[in-house]
């Protein structure tokens, strides 16, 4: 897995190939957290678009949430972030949801789409929060935010990179932790086990323990 200096060597190339007026992350910015959202996107697009239009009404592993309901789900998870860190970036006083019940019927009303605005959502929501990551000042990137689970936009990219790796696995169409960028799954396992995870000993038995599939944002 790419380490910190592979990953700022991979950024300077990719400045130089892009040229002047690119947008790029600040250099302050939480690079590894970053990557792991962004490869997280990747596999999620990959494994949403194995699935046929006729596919996204078959169960999910989330109780009593189709396909459709993660697809949305994921989607609409990248718009509330897009909000917190756009307040980063403005010193605006942004709600992340407008009332108690917004998220919820966000995701029911988003099922309901036909399959071509589904996959467009994801796409566009995507797109949106990575402009605005990559938007994002070096110093707004630890401002403090009025979010609990957001306290500053530090904390965006992990919440993200959990997100799509794990709603790949509730598409239930072939998505595994096996597929997990490693330091990505030994974080992800230490912060659910609450302790540091002991290499190799311990990641052959924890990549089996049981990722939960749940309706909340993980």
């Amino acid at each position: 897995m790419p380490d910190a200096s592979t990953l700022e060597a991979a950024r300077a190339s990719l400045r130089r190939r892009q040229g002047l007026g690119a947008r790029y992350d600040a250099a302050e910015a939480p690079a590894q957290e970053l990557d792991w959202a962004r490869r997280g996107t990747a596999y999620f697009a990959r494994k949403l678009n194995e699935l046929r239009d006729s596919e996204l009404g078959a169960d999910s592993a989330v109780a009593g949430w189709t396909r459709r309901h993660v697809i949305a789900a994921t989607a609409y998870h990248a718009r509330m972030l897009a909000r917190a860190v756009e307040a980063a970036r403005t010193g605006a006083a942004i709600a992340l949801y407008e009332h108690a019940g917004q998220r919820e019927a966000e995701i029911e009303d988003g099922a309901t789409l036909p399959a071509s605005a589904l996959r467009h959502l994801v796409d566009h929501a995507a797109v949106h929060l990575n402009v605005e990551w990559r938007d994002l000042s070096a110093e707004a990137w630890d401002g403090p935010l009025p979010y609990a689970a957001l306290p500053t936009a530090r904390h965006a990219p992990w919440l993200r990179a959990k997100q799509v790796w794990l709603r790949a696995l509730d598409l239930r169409n072939g998505a595994s932790p096996r597929d997990f960028p490693r330091d990505f799954h030994v974080r992800l396992l230490s912060e659910r086990l609450s302790s540091p995870v002991n290499l190799p000993t311990d990641l052959q038995a924890l990549a089996a323990a049981p990722l939960a599939h749940g309706r909340s944002d993980y």
